[in-house]
């Protein structure tokens, strides 16, 4: 049985949906700050959490997760007015064995978000610019790939504030079977600068180094046959350009779970 509950800051029930497939809710109410969206009943779950989001899939080690809706700052890095209509609809249902064994994405989360999660695909970084959600890690696997602009949505992207020793980190929550990666760079030249090299640390003790042109285009990099939970960019070199401004857009890793968790 799939369930979606609503819930406000004091922890009081707006709205609640079940099914043993598929559940969908639809809720009368602005969303208010410490609303929260709680999904209880699989560990693989394909969704939609509002209207204005991009469906995507998530995994749940402990049979659902909490959600709690952006507010304040932390909107600037969905479409202007997502959560602030006043009717929103939420669905949520069990993946098939199809689709959790297909070759996919294994990265695409549009529903993650910055801060501890229970649920995955997640990202976090050791920096984002100037602590602004439209700069924060998560927004390299939203599924979106405008990257010809910077700053608001939708060219929010994974901001390193000038740092030489930045980091961002993948955590895909189980172990699955990887062998690519795709980086999208934010390419609003000659405001930005771009990576020239850089490497991939994998949780099964792979290092795997690569480079990178100056290029808004997909940048593709094998990697083999791994099993692997998590996957860390690290050692980015920026290039010589006068810019000091190299951000990344998305990150997408592709492989496939090699059977249902």
């Amino acid at each position: 049985m799939i369930s979606i509950e609503v819930r406000d800051a004091a922890g009081e029930r707006l709205a609640f949906a079940e099914h043993p497939e598929e559940a969908l809710l639809c809720l009368d109410r602005v969303y208010r700050p410490g609303d929260t969206v709680l999904i209880r009943g699989a560990a693989h779950l394909r969704l939609q959490l509002d209207q204005a989001m991009p469906a995507g899939e998530v995994y749940c080690p402990q049979g659902g997760m909490t959600w709690t809706v952006p507010a304040g700052e932390h909107r600037l890095a969905y479409a202007p007015g997502t959560f602030e209509a006043e009717r929103h609809i939420l669905q949520a249902r069990v993946m098939t064995p199809a689709e959790i064994a297909a070759r996919r994405n294994l990265a695409c989360n549009p529903a993650d978000l910055r801060g501890d999660t229970d649920f995955f695909p997640h990202c976090t970084a050791n920096v984002e610019t100037r602590g602004e959600a439209c700069f924060c890690a998560r927004n390299v696997i939203d599924g979106l790939r405008m990257n010809t602009f910077h700053g608001e949505w939708p060219f929010q992207s994974w901001g390193i504030g000038a740092r030489e020793d930045a980091w961002c980190l993948l955590d895909l929550g189980r172990e699955v079977r990887v062998d690519a990666m795709a980086l999208t760079l934010r390419a609003d030249f000659p405001h930005d600068a771009w990576w020239t090299e850089g490497h991939v640390l994998l949780s099964d003790g792979a290092d795997i180094a690569f480079p990178l042109e100056k290029t808004g285009d997909r940048q593709w990099i094998p990697l083999g046959s791994h099993r692997v939970r998590w996957l860390r960019l690290e050692r980015l070199i920026k290039s010589p350009d006068p810019s000091a401004f190299p951000s990344l857009r998305q990150w997408e890793v592709w492989g496939q779970d090699e059977s249902p968790v």
